[in-house]
């Protein structure tokens, strides 16, 4: 065994043609890359949305009047900008618009309550906002409160061109009455913004691989959301890497057909940003832009018109689109990866999707402070290993103690990271990033995982997650995964509830498939499989799961819940 190998004994689980490392000095930002990637691909589409392809010259164009408009703005350099927008075709536009003016990217989730919204504006001290205007009226209820100065307002159908565009936006905004009533007169159009960039000068900044690309602010579970500072290297390594691993798989997509995957993650999401639209811009593929995934039967019916081999999504949009009457509509023959992210997939759904699609889910892992992908389950495999695989190229791995020393294979530890992918603190948070940061640079994630003697991780549960029944650790993700196995269960959730016996209880939430399912079979079940703390104390039926926009399910929403 080589030294490499004992060293990081997960490269002998690596596939043929996966390196070690990656080499992230081949360009000097993501400018570079997206305008190498504008000239070599012009023809191919980029996006496409609601039937409107828009090729990689188009968004080179658009992006470039966008770019100059900001500038005219009076932006300088390292300034914020936020984006509050669903996957929309403006969204990659504006994206590669900030980028190219030296700008920084507020990636901002649109469900965001006016609170929400005006903690992460004020926070990162955005001076502009690119808003569909279906969310204008939250950022009217804040924007005075914040250092938001220019507004861009969207609409759902300004890039699909003169009559289809203002169907588009007169469904949207008077039949499905989706925009409520707002008032931002300094507001300025989107296309308007184009048009008036499209007459100015664009001035090409000096932008190095350590300035910051994007403020990715982390879910506030953790206490007040903060701000991950992503640099343009960092987001450059994570999908040079992401790109290696899937290597094995796209190649065998046949010569000639362009590579082309699903965004059904939310673009403001680190994984569909990196996972999707960046590695996609470096690849020349095509990426189908789906709105809102919740809508399984309208994505569904977009799917039905695509010919696609990559798929990112989480556990429960897997789940809901291989139970849906229309899943067998879609022709899934040409998929060569599924990549699962975001929260554990359960083995009964990867056991579905591989029974329904021929192409099995491949477990990946990690967090918005890693830009995101951590490790990944090889792409080759077609066993369900429940695991979050081996580190990615260039990525070390460890399971510590409290005390930061890494402790031996097999038992449990805080997972930590380390690899050109991790980002550099948090935004104007020192302390914050103090706490997170081990001495020799790794990053501790705040999930407690094993790592076995090949190398693969395995999560056994969030820190805080965890639930102490009688001094015994329960982790909910062992729970969950054997109740998804029980027929009639849909989707399932294991919470910590208080308990005067015990300190703590179980508590499963389930949402049935089978109305015939009783908590009788249930407890029946657990006991059969279960030892005696794991079992649930309380049992609860309900009719869904509280969920992020990404589909995570909110296990502190069932913990508050009384």
């Amino acid at each position: 065994m080589s030294a490499a190998t004992t060293d990081r004994p997960w490269l002998g689980a690596y596939p043929a043609g996966v390196p070690a490392d990656i080499d992230t000095s081949q360009y000097t930002s993501l400018v570079q890359l997206m305008e190498d990637s504008f000239r070599q691909y012009a023809d191919r589409t980029a996006y496409s949305f609601m039937g409107r392809d828009v090729s990689f010259a188009e968004t080179d164009r658009l992006s470039r009047a966008f770019a100059a408009y900001l500038q005219g703005l009076g932006l300088a350099k390292g300034d914020r900008v936020a984006i509050m927008m669903p996957n929309v075709p403006q969204y990659p536009v504006a994206v590669a618009a900030i980028l190219r003016a030296g700008l920084v990217i507020v990636n901002v989730n649109p469900l965001y309550t006016a609170r929400e919204l005006e903690h992460q504006l004020k926070d990162s001290g955005a001076k502009a906002i690119v808003i569909i205007e279906n969310f204008a009226h939250t950022l009217q209820q804040c924007m005075a409160k914040t250092q938001v100065q220019h507004v861009v307002l969207a609409a759902m159908g300004d890039q699909l061109g003169g009559l289809k565009g203002a169907l588009v936006n007169y469904v949207v905004r008077k039949v499905k009455k989706m925009v409520p009533a707002f008032d931002l007169p300094q507001a300025v159009r989107f296309n308007q913004a184009i048009a008036q960039g499209a007459k100015a000068a664009f001035r090409k900044p000096e932008i190095k691989a350590d300035d910051i690309a994007v403020l990715q602010y982390t879910g506030g579970t953790t206490g007040v959301s903060k701000g991950a500072v992503l640099l343009h290297r960092n987001i450059i390594a994570n999908l040079l890497q992401s790109q290696a691993w899937n290597q094995p798989v796209m190649d065998k997509v046949p010569a000639g057909e362009q590579p082309t995957a699903i965004c059904a993650l939310p673009l403001y999401h680190i994984f569909a940003f990196t996972v999707g639209m960046m590695l996609n811009m470096r690849t020349g593929g095509k990426l189908i832009l789906i709105p809102n995934p919740r809508d399984l039967a309208g994505t569904l019916k977009e799917l039905a018109k695509h010919k696609f081999h990559s798929f990112p999504a989480v556990n429960t949009l897997f789940n809901g689109l291989a139970h849906h009457p229309d899943f067998g509509k879609v022709d899934w023959k040409n998929l060569k990866v599924s990549v699962g992210g975001g929260m554990a997939v359960q083995g009964a759904v990867a056991k579905l999707w591989l029974e329904k699609t021929g192409c099995p889910i491949c477990e990946g892992y990690g967090l918005s402070e890693t830009s995101p992908s951590a490790s990944c389950n090889p792409t080759t495999s077609t066993e369900f290993t429940g695991t979050i695989g081996v580190p990615l190229p260039s990525t070390w791995m460890k399971c510590i103690d409290d005390a930061g020393n890494e402790v031996p294979a097999g038992q449990p530890g805080e997972i930590a990271i380390k690899g050109p992918q991790v980002m550099a603190g948090y935004w104007q948070r020192p302390d914050d990033t103090a706490k997170v940061m081990t001495a020799d640079g790794y990053f501790k994630s705040g999930d407690i995982g094993t790592m076995d003697e090949r190398g693969y991780f395995k999560i056994v549960d969030r820190k805080k997650d965890m639930v102490l029944v009688s001094g015994f650790n329960v982790y909910p993700n062992e729970v969950e995964e054997v109740v998804a196995m029980l027929d009639g269960v849909l989707e399932c959730a294991v919470v910590g509830v208080p308990d005067e016996k015990t300190g703590e209880a179980v508590k499963l939430v389930i949402v049935r498939k089978d109305p015939a399912l009783t908590e009788d079979k249930v407890r029946e079940y657990c006991k059969a499989n279960l030892t005696g703390y794991k079992q649930p104390k309380v049992v609860e039926f309900r009719t869904d799961l509280p969920k992020t926009p990404v589909g995570k399910i909110l296990r502190r929403e069932l913990r508050d819940a009384k």
